[in-house]
């Protein structure tokens, strides 16, 4: 229970190149053209790590495990963080 006490920090990259957003976004493209539902199955991936979520077409379920997992999370958060903060509230 110890572990849980303290705050974790994580180094955040520079806006420049961002592999991970590349990514999130062909690995989309690939599943949508497979006929999947890609929301479900990106979600099923990053939870349990299991890459037969991803299809093979377009070489995607080798392309999602190029990037680890909690980048495609942050990478996820910071998006839907920034449309947050931009909406009118």
């Amino acid at each position: 229970m110890a572990e849980f006490e303290e705050t974790r920090f994580f180094e955040v990259k520079p806006e420049g190149e961002n592999k991970a957003r590349d990514v999130i976004l062909k690995v989309y493209d690939a599943l949508k053209e497979k006929g999947h539902n890609p929301v479900s199955q990106m979600a099923g991936y990053l939870l349990s790590g299991d890459p037969t979520y991803i299809t093979s077409h377009k070489n995607a379920r080798t392309l999602v495990r190029t990037v680890e997992r909690d980048e495609i999370l942050e990478e996820l958060i910071r998006v839907y963080i920034g449309a947050y903060e931009k909406s009118p509230n």
